[in-house]
């Protein structure tokens, strides 16, 4: 296959990689576990991370709630007294979190800090739990409570940029098309239809220009590439007061790891009709998981995710769901667990997953203000065995991530370059240099086998 890096061209500007701390930032309580864990994910000898999603929990009262998993129960900031229905603040709660993240930006990697909720405090909701509603598809915050929500956040928000936390961009709404609730409940969550979503980001955008506070929003994290993703962005451009601070249209490309099809939909309905806006992909992790993480394969696909999620859709960030979730062992042996890192309950023990190294492909080479390359390759879901993308780095160099899930592929690459570094993973080893001098046009990608190749 040929691939030509001198006719590749110009699309987005990356602004970079990331990961959510849900829920595992709260649980990590060791000091020592923290930095090692901070390391592999924002350290320059990891993974280099620069975007970090904190949650705004939405607490639990520990007399109503239906969350079995003490993982996904969070702490809130905000007391709430149900005899006299009084709030009150103590900040030094969901503490290990909050140490976690402090951890990740004293790194000096981080430039992009993300508050997002994916629940109302429980107290605001109609149920009393942050879980969703007792019906599917309900949203579980009445009307009334729509500016307490808006304070609840934003008062957080406040607290965090005193401390001296940049605070970049607030996401007060998560995956608002889920049915959340009804009678199985895993997780927070809250289901708002459109309209819902737009009156509670109109109070938001209200309070936060009357509270001046520097921040832009991140909205709306639709859960799903297309389907009723129109709807709700629709809703949202109607009202300028929302627009005017939004920088961010959020997406989560769950639900189509194997068609590139939707992908190219989506660019063509929403990413390019609106090219005022930039698109992140904000969440994804394999769903359902199919891989468990000593298979190689989770690595394959999540490389191959994110090349397709920047060259197709052309996001201008990628992130991760969660960095660490608990382990999931099934009845085969093996752990399941849908994260970079896997870990038990109290992170006495916990291990990295082969799809970081996916990750890892792309976030340790391809810097903040990468230029993607449009390189001419069209995958299908009948042709997606082999992926290649292209980044033009600010230092000049160019980069290609190649993804091979089929038989070995020779690859002619067109381009004048002097020199040539190739780094491979597969099933056996991991970010191995097996090649670093002069330039030669000819790279053979073995079968089930990630390589980056940097040429300057």
């Amino acid at each position: 296959m040929k691939i030509n890096l001198l006719n590749g061209k110009a699309m987005q500007t990356t602004k970079g990689w990331g990961t959510s701390a849900c829920w595992w930032s709260q649980a990590c309580k060791d000091s020592d576990t923290q930095d090692k864990i901070i390391d592999l994910l924002y350290g320059k000898d990891g993974l280099g991370l620069n975007i970090y999603r904190y949650n705004i929990g939405g607490g639990t009262d520990p007399e109503n709630f239906r969350v079995p998993d003490p993982w996904r129960r969070t702490e809130s900031m905000m007391l709430f007294d149900k005899e006299k229905e009084e709030e009150s603040w103590d900040f030094t709660r969901d503490r290990t979190a909050v140490e976690v993240m402090k951890k990740a930006l004293a790194t000096g990697n981080v430039d992009t800090l993300i508050l997002f909720a994916n629940s109302p405090h429980y107290s605001q909701t109609s149920t009393g739990q942050a879980s969703g509603g007792f019906l599917k598809h309900t949203c579980n915050i009445p009307k009334s409570k729509y500016k307490a929500f808006a304070d609840y956040f934003l008062t957080v928000t406040e607290h965090f940029i005193r401390e001296g936390l940049p605070v970049t961009y607030i996401s007060p709404i998560n995956e608002p098309q889920w049915k959340w609730g009804g009678n199985i409940v895993w997780q927070e969550g809250c289901h708002y239809e459109p309209e819902e979503v737009a009156e509670v980001l109109h109070i938001f955008a209200t309070e936060i220009r009357r509270r001046n506070i520097p921040v832009r929003l991140c909205i709306p994290e639709s859960g799903e590439l297309l389907q009723t993703t129109p709807k709700y962005l629709y809703t949202l451009l109607a009202d300028d007061d929302i627009m005017s601070l939004t920088d961010i249209i959020a997406y989560h490309s769950y639900h189509v790891d194997d068609s590139p099809e939707s992908r190219y939909e989506f660019r063509d309905q929403i990413v390019r009709a609106h090219p005022q806006y930039r698109f992140d992909m904000t969440e994804w992790c394999e769903l359902p998981c199919k891989h468990h993480t000593r298979d190689f394969k989770g690595a394959l696909i999540t490389a191959r995710i994110i090349g397709q999620d920047m060259s197709i859709c052309r996001a201008v960030s990628w992130t991760s769901w969660v960095a660490v979730n608990g382990i999931a062992t099934k009845e085969d042996g093996y752990d399941y667990a849908d994260s970079l890192i896997s870990a038990s309950a109290d992170f006495s023990r916990w291990s990295i997953a082969e799809r970081y190294y996916g990750f890892a492909h792309f976030s340790k080479y391809i810097p903040v203000g990468s230029t993607a390359l449009d390189i001419g390759l069209r995958p299908t879901a009948d042709n997606n065995d082999f992926n290649a993308f292209a980044f033009k780095r600010p230092d000049g160099k160019t980069v290609l991530v190649a993804v091979n899930e089929g038989g070995e592929m020779p690859l002619e690459i067109v381009g004048e370059y002097a020199h040539m570094q190739v780094i491979k993973s597969d099933k056996s080893e991991k970010l191995a240099t097996v090649y670093d001098g002069e330039f030669k046009p000819q790279i053979t990608v073995d079968r089930d086998t990630i390589i980056t190749a940097l040429f300057d």
